[in-house]
């Protein structure tokens, strides 16, 4: 199978993810609404950009004619998106990803890969969270994430192969990047402002390097169809409180600029209740999966990427944070 579509293929994880696969030979298309733009996408013989709504379900139809794979990645993201119109989160998160899915049943397309979340989780005090937890949505997000989950089972049949992936918080440095996930704010902060504020710091988040999600994308891409068909996997590596989090980032931070040497953490309270430790071992025994760059790695490579130059008015420029950006576009 080399032909793949990637709803939301120029944002973040795309933005990393459809280099990747064009290197790897497939044929890639990036199917998005452009909220963020495409520049950052290189021009390639075999990548094709179409600007478009997942809710358009019959412009959606028409690009899933001749693709081997769906890979669903568009949706407004994170837990924060919400403060926008909640009948537009709904609308792009859950009343259309159905529709989509019958509509690449019916265009031939073999394999539908759902990004879901780890966030699905909410909360728990269980040691390691695996696939079988109950799903505690705390916010609308994490709500619709799951319920998507089931429809798309729902529609799997042979020669129709469906797998869930439920990835962690996703880090590091990208081409369209982002700097409202707990890593790259933390970094964003010590390094442009030399204070870290933690809001609460004890909950407990997976992390995963953005290189390691694109990698594992390839794998269920490329895995037999019996090993991955109405399976949900995890994917995450680092279980880590926010607050460990931020003592790593000004270690890192500290070395990398020198002028940076005396990074203050300030923690304030926080009614942000989410908490899990997940467990990813599962698509490690399944598939052979497992992650190679840790949070360190993360943090330096968007270190490398400040002194670049290549995150320019990154406290101010609207585009690195997802909410932000919508509001001024008023998405609707």
């Amino acid at each position: 199978m080399t032909k793949v579509l990637i709803t939301g293929g120029a944002g973040y994880v795309g933005s990393v993810l459809t280099p990747d696969l064009l290197a790897a030979g497939y044929e890639v298309t990036v199917y998005d609404v452009m909220f963020f733009g495409h520049e950052h996408l290189a021009k390639h013989p075999r990548l094709k950009v179409i600007a478009g709504d997942i809710r358009d379900t019959a412009k959606l139809s028409r690009a899933f004619q001749g693709q081997d794979i769906v890979l669903h990645l568009a949706c407004i993201s994170n837990d924060p998106s919400f403060e926008l119109d909640e009948g537009l989160s709904k609308s792009i998160n859950y009343d259309c990803f159905e529709p989509m899915v019958v509509a690449a049943k019916q265009a031939g397309v073999r394999r539908f890969v759902y990004a879901s979340s780890s966030s699905v989780y909410g909360v728990s005090d269980q040691p390691n969270v695996t696939e079988e937890h109950p799903l505690v949505p705390l916010t609308l997000y994490n709500k619709y994430k799951g319920l998507c989950e089931p429809l798309l089972f729902k529609h799997a049949a042979p020669g129709f192969t469906c797998v869930t992936l439920r990835p962690a918080t996703i880090c590091g440095y990208g081409p369209r990047q982002r700097l409202d996930l707990s890593v790259n704010i933390l970094t964003n902060l010590a390094v442009n402002k030399g204070k870290i504020t933690v809001f609460g710091g004890a909950q407990m988040r997976p992390n995963l390097h953005i290189a390691d999600m694109s990698r594992a994308y390839r794998v269920v891409m490329e895995a037999p169809a019996e090993k991955i068909a109405g399976e949900t996997f995890n994917i995450g590596y680092e279980n880590l409180t926010i607050a460990r989090i931020a003592e790593i980032v000004r270690e890192i931070v500290a070395a990398e600029f020198p002028d940076r040497a005396k990074i203050a953490i300030e923690t304030t309270p926080s009614d942000d209740k989410r908490s899990y430790h997940i467990n990813s071992d599962k698509v490690r025994r399944v598939l052979g999966f497992a992650p190679e760059r840790t949070v360190d790695d993360a943090v330096r490579d968007l270190c490398r990427a400040f002194k670049s130059g290549l995150l320019p008015r990154s406290l101010d420029d609207d585009r690195y944070f997802n909410v932000r950006t919508m509001k001024v576009l008023k998405a609707a």
